[in-house]
């Protein structure tokens, strides 16, 4: 395929996608790009801001475009948001591109990410919400995903790595 992101990555929040991504993007020699931080830079204004002042499908409209612009434009290593995967148009866009799935269990994200107050959809009972995320979103991102990661006890090195061979991309 030409053109498009060299990686696209998904997965919940905290599975790594920055940190991995980053390093990835260093490791090809190619651009790194996060949809998140497109949104943030924006709009000036955090996403749990965008959350809480404007309401969740305000976000995912900013979401969509953002994902949808950076698809078009972006030749590096992309990582989206955990929720982008919910809309159908993104799915569809993301079919044929190299997606790699960065999974993890739910005590690995606790551990990661406390699943603390700066997660808007994780403010009441973290752990039980993580979990209902996670079941109503799993099979979007397998479906998405050539490859799937486990990202529980590895370092962002090692599953760089695992992104690169299971993707069967080779280091500059």
């Amino acid at each position: 395929m030409t053109g498009g992101p060299r990686v696209v990555l998904v997965g919940p929040m905290g599975s790594g996608k920055s940190t991995v991504g980053a390093l990835l993007a260093q490791r090809l020699g190619a651009p790194y790009r996060d949809t998140d931080a497109d949104i943030v830079a924006a709009t000036g204004r955090e996403i749990s801001d965008i959350f809480v002042d404007d309401g969740e499908p305000h976000f995912r409209e900013l979401e969509r475009e953002a994902v949808r612009r950076a698809v078009a434009e972006h030749t590096g290593v992309l990582a989206l948001g955990g929720g982008a995967i919910l809309d159908e148009g993104t799915r569809t866009l993301l079919s044929g591109l190299p997606v790699a799935y960065l999974s993890m269990d739910v005590e690995e994200a606790v551990r990661r990410v406390g699943l603390g107050a700066a997660r808007p959809l994780l403010a009441v009972n973290p752990r039980r919400q993580w979990r209902e995320l996670m079941e109503a979103r799993r099979h979007l991102y397998t479906e998405v995903a050539r490859v799937v990661v486990a990202t529980d006890d590895r370092t962002p090195e090692e599953v760089a790595q695992a992104v690169l061979d299971a993707l069967e991309l080779k280091d500059v």
